[in-house]
């Protein structure tokens, strides 16, 4: 009797390994479906305009008499103003950054020939505008100033700005998983298999680059830039 319960036991294990051996294979094809994914890269880029201007100049007097150096930057500023608003900038896109001032003679390590010029008065007078042509045209005046005889240092070329980024993001991150995609495609075609669906997707770092690269010129002077993105895609494979 014992015998038959034995037998019984081990028809009960043999029956168990089958199953669950079943249950293992299913388990490995689905592993080995769900594994089955291609990785590829997505470009999108598009040409733009600027939409800002920003243009900065400093001017700068140096004398022994503070009030005299006061006196001419006062003149300076004068001068600088009707400049600008000959070009047609409005005083809403005229911005003064604060007075910068320096006593020579009070510094601990004095350069040398401090006593000809003790007194350093400068300022930074900035210009921002949506029209960039207006900004571009009066850069190209700048020589009227000087024939004034306003002294300016540190004067760089103007900044453009792109600032319609977040409009342009959604178009240019579906053209970019898009052409993820036809790289997909072609992947799948040649391995006799087909595109599923997403399995993950990384947005990547939109990029403003200039237009002409190769020139001595930055982007941040260039009025014409591109916007890039390089998204990458998983994709499951059927």
């Amino acid at each position: 009797m014992s015998d038959i319960f034995k037998l019984i036991g081990l028809i009960c294990i043999a029956v168990a390994i089958i199953i669950s051996g079943f249950f293992v294979k299913d388990g490995m094809k689905s592993f080995r479906s769900a594994d089955r994914i291609v990785k590829v890269k997505g470009l999108a880029q598009k040409e733009v305009i600027a939409d800002l201007g920003v243009w900065s100049l400093k001017h700068t007097r140096t004398g022994n008499d503070l009030q005299i150096v006061q006196i001419g930057m006062d003149e300076n500023k004068k001068k600088i103003i009707d400049f600008l608003k000959k070009s047609d900038f409005s005083e809403d896109e005229i911005e003064y950054l604060p007075l910068e001032s320096q006593d020579l003679l009070s510094q601990a390590y004095r350069p040398q020939g401090a006593e000809m010029g003790r007194y350093i008065l400068s300022q930074t007078i900035m210009v921002r505008s949506d029209d960039i042509e207006k900004v571009g045209n009066v850069v190209n005046r700048i020589d009227t100033l000087l024939r004034q005889g306003v002294t300016l240092i540190n004067t760089p070329p103007p900044r453009y700005v792109f600032r319609g980024l977040n409009d342009i993001k959604p178009q240019m991150l579906a053209e970019a998983i898009s052409n993820a995609k036809d790289g997909a495609d072609e992947f799948a075609k040649a391995s006799g298999q087909k595109v599923g669906d997403i399995k993950y997707a990384y947005q990547g770092v939109f990029q403003i680059l200039p237009r002409d690269e190769g020139l001595p010129i930055p982007e941040s002077a260039q009025k014409n830039k591109i916007v890039r993105v390089v998204s990458t895609v998983d994709f499951y494979l059927d």
